[in-house]
């Protein structure tokens, strides 16, 4: 086996992070009767609510990559399944917000709970310039991967 750099290790690792994170929202959309295009949807709102973003099926369709059309489907399906919450905008009533309804928040969590947990136990043992370098690394990853597209 050929040694590899501590670089390459590191974007190895990152890999098999993010194969396993994949699999694991596979999981889930299959045991909770979705398309892994619906957990992803789920996933936007969330951010677009922690970042204080109005989310409108125009915005969600963006994220996603659909077309109207598709993001309607989606939206359609998580609103059968309950997990979305449609209102309107009481600043401009012409435009329709997107949430995530909080039984599904719940769902999540019950899923997702253990593993954030155990992230967030390995992260606290981190001092305040291992994680700043953890987050500076994950951003800057983010950015690579975002601007491939």
């Amino acid at each position: 086996m050929s040694e590899q750099s501590p670089e390459m290790e590191i974007v190895h690792l990152l890999r098999k992070v993010t194969v396993e994170f994949g699999l694991r929202q596979a999981e889930f959309a299959r045991r909770h009767s979705m398309h892994p295009t619906d957990v992803r949807a789920l996933i936007c709102l969330l951010d677009a609510e922690r970042a204080g973003t109005d989310a409108t099926a125009g915005w969600l369709g963006a994220q996603l990559g659909l077309n109207s059309a598709g993001t309607t489907a989606v939206m359609d399906r998580l609103g059968r399944l309950g997990h979305l919450t449609r209102t309107r905008d009481p600043r401009d009533r012409r435009r329709t917000l997107l949430a995530v309804d909080p039984r599904a928040v719940e769902l999540g969590r019950s899923f997702f709970g253990p593993l954030i947990e155990d992230t967030v136990t390995v992260l606290r043992d981190f001092d305040e310039s291992e994680t700043a370098a953890v987050r500076r690394f994950l951003s800057a990853a983010h950015q690579a991967v975002t601007s491939i597209a």
